[in-house]
């Protein structure tokens, strides 16, 4: 089912002339003089499309920086009367809107740790009444498609019609290389619902190291994913919020250089005649698949039958471990990685307990029923 939004494409409300859109600045907004001499130093690459920079910074714990406040306005108005570049900045109050549209900040964003907290995206959403700006919501901090849907709901109910989502990444209490994990599926999942959607990937957030925005850019652009926010500062390494995640200005132009930008079509008949003839063989694949599945799914039904006429437990962890075992060493065999076989291997696995739990529970049922039936 598709996402009923009102929303108006990307080029519209933001004029890139250059691919691909890239939002860039540092991550918080410090001196006059470090905002000003960054955007200078943006605009002159030629490859940015906005200026970003936190002004108010929702920290995880207090006492550290929390941004600059207000004054920074001012300073982004400078930045912007100087180099020409729109700016953007977050907001996660509607004090925070109200001064923002005041000093004519060009585009919004409601921040992760806002939108996972339905009552301050709709504060937000209220102050945004009757305004005519665009605003970009990122992902809630933890993995959940329902509440980046509603923020983006909630915004363009209060008539926002120039909306974009931007992926950054969810936490994850495992630990990996990513400071958030990137879960593409989340982000990929929006898209599909609501392919009008523009999604903007914020490479520096998942990564939390500059040497992998690269990366994370590069395949966030593969998913046909419509643009980059990127923290860039003049000198990281002096930064006084997430250093190790941003970039010079320099270094962005080349990681934006070395970006390989691919379309999602192409109008070369061959090219799609292959890929036609190819996407056949596919989905003649998937409906063997969902065939054998459901075969799968018979037997297991008659395994239920068979353990409930025999009082067998549903579950036997031996008979389950095995499976795993030898299903994953035949898939490395074949080249499918463990990872995906036993996410397969669990799905299956869980509908077949599910079905016969079913099973072994159909007299019960019958027999509470048929108690009720009688009191």
């Amino acid at each position: 089912m598709k996402l009923n939004l009102n929303i108006q494409p990307l080029h519209t409300w933001i004029k890139t002339g250059k691919e691909p859109l890239v939002i860039a600045g540092p991550c918080s907004a410090e001196t006059e003089d470090q905002l000003v001499a960054t955007a200078h130093l943006l605009a002159q690459t030629g490859r940015i499309s906005a200026l970003r920079a936190g002004i108010w910074k929702p920290r995880t714990r207090p006492g550290e920086f929390e941004g600059i406040g207000s004054i920074g306005l001012e300073w982004l108005k400078r930045a912007k009367a100087e180099t020409g570049l729109p700016t953007a900045v977050e907001v996660a109050t509607a004090k925070h809107v109200e001064e923002a549209l005041k000093a004519g900040v060009d585009i919004l964003w409601v921040g992760a740790r806002s939108t996972v907290n339905p009552f301050t995206v709709q504060e937000i959403a209220d102050a945004l009444r009757g305004v005519d700006i665009p605003v970009m919501v990122k992902n809630p901090v933890n993995p959940d498609l329902s509440l980046w849907i509603g923020a983006l709901e909630r915004i363009n109910n209060a008539g926002i019609t120039k909306l974009a989502a931007i992926h950054r990444g969810f936490s994850s209490y495992e630990k990996s290389a990513f400071r958030n994990e990137p879960m593409w599926d989340i982000a990929i999942a929006l898209k599909t619902l609501a392919p009008e959607l523009p999604l903007i990937n914020d490479p520096s957030h998942i990564s939390g190291n500059r040497d992998l925005i690269g990366y994370i850019s590069q395949k966030a652009l593969d998913l046909d994913m419509q643009g980059l926010m990127i923290e860039s500062h003049i000198d990281p390494s002096v930064a006084w919020t997430d250093a190790k995640q941003q970039v010079t200005p320099a270094a962005l132009a080349d990681i934006i250089d070395h970006l390989a930008l691919r379309k999602p079509e192409t109008r070369d008949a061959a090219v799609n005649d292959k890929l036609a003839e190819l996407r056949q063989q596919i989905d003649k694949i998937d409906d063997l698949l969902i065939q054998k599945i459901a075969e799968r799914m018979q037997i297991a039904d008659k395994i239920g039958n068979y353990k409930k006429d025999n009082n067998i437990t549903i579950l036997q962890v031996g008979r389950w471990d095995e499976i795993v075992q030898k299903r994953t060493n035949y898939a490395k065999a074949l080249k499918l990685g463990t990872e995906f076989t036993e996410k397969l291997l669990e799905l299956l696995h869980s509908e077949s307990i599910s079905r016969q739990t079913a099973i072994m529970n159909q007299n019960e049922a019958g027999q509470a029923a048929e108690k009720l039936t009688h009191v």
